[in-house]
């Protein structure tokens, strides 16, 4: 069981699933930036800015902190353990 716990828990993200975060966290807070102001300077409220913005963090939250596996489609192949010999 605690190895089952471990493998939900374990977040394996690639390279390429980095990047790709990345792009995602970097468009998702421009756009909601942007629209969080346009609502609040329209509506003339800062609780409405502060509202979106805040209910924008959550479901970029929901996006990128699971392990999602399209975050994983391109795993680094690492090379096999070299046996060391002692030479005398």
């Amino acid at each position: 069981m605690l190895s089952t716990i471990q493998n939900l828990l374990e977040a394996r993200i690639d390279f390429e699933g980095q990047k790709l975060v990345e792009q995602i966290v970097r468009l998702w807070l421009i756009l909601a930036t942007v629209l969080a102001f346009a609502l609040g300077f329209g509506l003339q409220s800062l609780r409405i800015t502060f509202g979106t913005l805040g209910v924008s963090l959550i479901g970029l939250s929901l996006v990128i902190l699971p392990p999602w596996p399209m975050y994983n489609r391109h795993p680094v192949q690492w090379l096999p353990p070299v046996k060391e010999t002692k030479s005398e």
